[in-house]
């Protein structure tokens, strides 16, 4: 009795330890913009979320199992909402489980299709955390919504995740009759790194004519280059919840099997050769991003002398793939119609605004919506009850409304 009383003392201490930990990092080292509202909540739901990651850090620690596959299996316990107006089916294209959302109403025509791609980093993110989100989608622009679950590090590096998202786009692309789509109306969504994967599909696809034409991309706060990382956004957001640059950057370093020695270097600019360097200052340029998004503060950085390490080592950030921001002209002037959403609270705000003139530059039409008060993530707190903050719906119905005008 006496071994039991000072182990659960000791697990209470431990606990209250870890509980204060996160309380610091929270207060001291995270910036909490006034302007996104309801503080409390966005306190609680960040605090909850440093948790998780410090116990995911232990079972790290432990040899138990990653970071990032702790925080799954927190996320997978979520429950699922079922909604009764559609027929929702778990299929697999190949290795690749997709889930299958149609609505139940019958209709006299050929239906939109949706590919959609969750966000999460490429470390976190699944078929269920999402289906609340790609429910709502079909059910409100009356859509064959196909959402992917691929494969995520730090288990399946680079290429599994978009290789396994290119494999599903293109198996239901060439077989939309089965579904009833109509094949002239496909539109890829999807957020944060989902985003990455939408621009970068769209990329490919449009070099493959033999299947159906994309009909528009929607990329919600998406990520879209690894060449600079000093951008005014970098410099503004870095420490606001819940993308802080050094979550970001882990992300990344995690998909793309990056030594987190190279931190500082990439940070820096010291990976960019001479020729990505010359392509950095033409499609990359501050100069290129307004002036009011310099306002909070902004310091020119100068990239640091070229590492020839690292870039030999770590190049693959900067291939169009991963940094379609980057791609050739002649590629972006084939892209569909966008959509793109931006949020001011975000270091990845100015991957938006770049790709927004890169698009209009090559005559690519472009719907822009700004989110005043809103911050990366902020897109799955739409359907929490305790936890829900007005601009996620209000991202949601912008999606909605794009998709339904089209």
């Amino acid at each position: 009795m006496i071994l039991l009383f000072f182990l659960l003392l000791a697990g209470c201490i431990f606990n209250l330890g870890i509980g204060l930990w996160v309380i610091y990092e929270h207060f001291f080292t995270i910036d909490v913009p006034a302007a996104i509202g309801h503080t409390m909540q966005l306190r609680i739901l960040h605090c909850s979320f440093l948790l998780a990651i410090k116990y995911g850090n232990i079972c790290e620690w432990l040899g138990i199992c990653s970071v990032p596959k702790f925080l799954r299996f927190l996320l997978d316990r979520m429950t699922i909402k079922k909604d009764p107006t559609l027929m929702v089916k778990n299929l697999c294209f190949g290795t690749v489980p997709v889930r299958l959302y149609q609505p139940k109403a019958t209709s006299t025509s050929l239906r939109k299709g949706i590919i959609f791609f969750h966000g999460g980093g490429m470390v976190v993110g699944s078929l269920d955390v999402y289906n609340s989100l790609c429910c709502y989608l079909s059910r409100k622009t009356d859509s064959v919504v196909l959402s992917v679950g691929y494969r995520l590090a730090p288990e399946h590096k680079l290429p599994c995740g978009i290789n396994d998202c290119m494999a599903a786009s293109t198996h239901f692309l060439s077989t939309l009759e089965t579904y009833r789509v109509d094949p002239s109306q496909v539109i890829f969504c999807g957020d944060s790194v989902g985003g990455t994967i939408v621009a970068s599909i769209s990329q490919a696809l449009v070099t493959q004519p033999d299947l159906p034409k994309i009909r528009a991309q929607v990329l919600i706060y998406p990520y879209l280059q690894g060449f600079n990382f000093q951008l005014p956004s970098h410099q503004q957001n870095k420490n606001v919840l819940f993308l802080t640059l050094n979550i970001a950057i882990y992300c990344i370093f995690q998909y793309l099997d990056i030594r987190p020695s190279w931190k500082t270097a990439i940070l820096n600019g010291a990976h960019l050769c001479p020729e990505m360097q010359k392509k950095s200052e033409e499609r990359i340029s501050v100069h290129n991003i307004p002036k009011r998004f310099k306002e909070r503060g902004y310091q020119l950085m100068t990239p640091s002398p070229f590492n020839e390490d690292a870039y030999q080592e770590n190049k693959e950030i900067l291939s169009p793939r991963n940094s379609p921001l980057i791609a050739d002209d002649d590629i972006i002037a084939q892209l569909p119609e966008a959509l793109l959403v931006s949020c001011e609270f975000d270091i990845l705000r100015d991957d938006t605004l770049l790709y927004k003139k890169r698009l209009e530059d090559q005559g690519v039409p472009v719907s822009w919506h700004h989110i005043e008060d809103g911050f990366h993530g902020v897109l799955l707190t739409f359907d929490n009850k305790y936890f829900c903050f007005p601009c996620s719906l209000r991202i949601l119905n912008i999606v909605v409304n794009f998709i339904n005008n089209l």
